[in-house]
């Protein structure tokens, strides 16, 4: 036990994973015009032990709040000022043009930075991942859908690599929403994001064998089936999928068909889904 666990109480809850209660560490969710995932994202986080405030970006801006206050940093999916100037693009913007001396502080003490969907857009746009010798300059893009189209459908996702992030996760099973995920680079920075272990999750079948770009087990035509990648340090994760929308077990689309397929085997069914394992991955780091 270590002395941040010292005299805290467990808690549990009907099915649910006993921990350890909420830790003294905060996250930030930022929000604006836009963005909508942020109450399932603050939820999420409190299920797996952490307390977080949804910020909206004027806020911070203004001083009302300060990001050096708080150990997470999340940019959570939505249509951010209606991607009208390309996805993500105007949030980054307001980033780097209001708040970046504050962010460069941030990522240089130990803490952590999540973007998903729209989020993963942000990070994309400020250089934040691959962030190659905490250069941060944009090296990738999410590039529209390869069908042209809205996606919104369930996803098989697995680990490419063992991290912080993707510790003790067998597979994530969740929703895709998004227009532009279509993950590209050059050839060049893809060749070093796998040379140093960047790949985090990749799209799949549901056997867990590699999409290989095809419709739908890869919803967007992104390369190499990537789905998500950290920064080089491996502080920052931006991934396009929504693990946040199906961390209940009866979130799964097909969940009627696994309780009875878990029923039938006398396996125990669980309240949880697999996918919130990478939140308390978050959390166990802190801890």
């Amino acid at each position: 036990m270590t002395s941040r666990q010292m005299g805290r109480k467990r808690i549990s809850a009907p099915g649910r994973i006993t921990g350890y209660g909420p830790i003294p560490e905060k996250a930030i969710i930022m929000s604006g015009f836009g963005i909508n995932s942020e109450m399932e994202t603050q939820e999420v986080l409190a299920r797996a032990g952490m307390c977080a405030d949804i910020v909206h970006i004027n806020d911070l801006i203004d001083g009302r709040f300060r990001l050096l206050d708080y150990r997470l940093l999340v940019f959570p999916g939505g249509f951010s000022y209606g991607d009208d100037t390309g996805a993500g693009n105007a949030y980054a913007n307001r980033v780097r043009n209001n708040l970046w001396r504050d962010v460069e502080e941030f990522l240089a003490g130990d803490n952590l930075v999540l973007g998903i969907c729209n989020g993963f857009q942000i990070l994309a746009n400020l250089g934040l991942v691959p962030a190659f010798d905490r250069k941060y300059k944009r090296d990738i893009a999410l590039m529209p859908n390869r069908n042209g189209l809205l996606e919104c459908r369930f996803v098989t996702l697995k680990p490419a690599s063992e991290n912080l992030w993707t510790r003790g996760i067998e597979r994530i099973f969740c929703p895709v929403s998004h227009g532009e995920g279509n993950f590209s680079c050059s050839k060049e920075t893809l060749d070093r994001i796998r040379r140093q272990k960047m790949i985090a999750f990749t799209y799949c079948r549901e056997d867990l064998s590699p999409a290989r770009g095809e419709y739908p087990f890869n919803p967007n035509g992104s390369l190499e089936d990537i789905a998500g990648i950290t920064s080089a340090d491996g502080k920052v994760l931006g991934l396009m999928p929504h693990p946040e929308r199906a961390m209940e077990f009866c979130n799964l689309y097909d969940w009627p068909l696994r309780r009875e397929q878990m029923k039938r085997a006398g396996t125990p069914i669980p309240s949880e889904s697999m996918n919130m394992q990478l939140f308390r991955n978050i959390v166990d780091y802190f801890r």
